[in-house]
């Protein structure tokens, strides 16, 4: 062997009891040096502190939560008494809901000591993800301070936007609740209602029932409209001014079409204009006054070659 490869088997030797008195001791050696304890006595020190803090977040939680009913509960009856919206209200107090929590996690953060400013820093880290996830929620949550702003209507209004309609019942933080006549619950997002059209119903005292009547050709034109007129003036929800109105409208290809139009509180529309077209049908058939099917006259020419 030559002397280079007594010299590699050296450095090879020597390396390899560096390596092995670099590597960590063994559990022995740990138990023989009391290092072991150490290394239990502080996993069982963190355990127990970290349990504790635990418990005490739990329980700041759950008290913070029963006084953030309470206070709720407070502002609610304030509300009740100083802002008649109930739509108002509800958007109002979504919002101290949620800021009520918000400060409630601060708190508890602090406390269990957990540093504001790293919450801070992970919040920012994926601030912009969570903005592109919710990006629609934000344009909703926006729409609703619009609305609230804007106050195209208020809590208890019949309204009809995005090809639905209803009573409102709230407005929420993201979402404005609608009740159908029917009784179906419809919540529309406030984004899209915020920038659609909105068409309230309730915001005028009075309306207008419009009843269009068709009647054969060669009826009495006169006859009819002081028909009408008489149906609307005796009907004792109906305004006197401004006077019922009972005009000829249109020639149709198998009748003669009258407008009735008459006012009278919103509240009565429905029930009204039921009540007109069921007395306007009795009232024509009791005068001969016929209501025609929809019909074609088709003249047929004699065929020459027959005769």
């Amino acid at each position: 062997m030559g002397l280079h490869s007594e010299i590699f088997i050296a450095q090879t030797d020597s390396l390899k009891s560096a390596v092995t008195s670099a590597q960590a001791p063994s559990v022995a050696e740990l138990i023989k040096t009391g290092r072991f304890e150490d290394l239990l006595d502080q996993l069982v020190t963190g355990s127990i502190d970290f349990l504790g803090k635990l418990l005490i977040a739990l329980l700041i939680f759950y008290a913070g939560k029963w006084v953030i009913r309470r206070v709720t509960r407070f502002f609610n009856r304030v509300f009740e008494k100083r802002i008649n919206d109930t739509a108002l209200r509800s958007f109002l107090l979504n919002v101290l809901n949620i800021f009520f929590f918000i400060i409630l996690i601060i708190l508890i953060t602090n406390i269990v000591g957990i540093k504001t400013v790293s919450i801070a820093a992970l919040v920012g880290s994926i601030g912009l993800a969570v903005g592109l996830a919710v990006k629609d929620n934000l344009a909703n949550f926006a729409g609703g301070v619009m609305l609230l702003f804007n106050k195209p209507f208020k809590g208890g209004d019949y309204i009809e936007a995005q090809s639905v309609a209803g009573t409102v019942q709230s407005v929420g933080i993201l979402y404005t609740t609608l009740i159908t006549p029917d009784n179906k619950t419809i919540h529309i997002p406030n984004g899209p209602l915020s920038t659609g059209n909105i068409v309230n119903f309730s915001t005028q005292s009075t309306r207008r029932v419009d009843v269009t009547v068709s009647v054969d050709y060669g009826s009495n034109v006169e006859q009819v409209k002081q028909l009408l007129l008489d149906i609307a003036g005796n009907h004792p929800d109906v305004l006197k001014n401004p006077p019922p109105f009972s005009r000829m409208a249109k020639m149709n290809d198998s009748s003669i079409d009258f407008v009735l139009r008459v006012w009278t509180s919103s509240d009565n529309y429905w029930s009204v204009t039921f009540d007109l077209n069921e007395q306007i049908y009795e009232t024509l058939n009791a005068h001969g006054l016929n209501i025609p099917f929809p019909q074609m006259t088709i003249h047929l020419a004699k065929d020459e070659t027959s005769l």
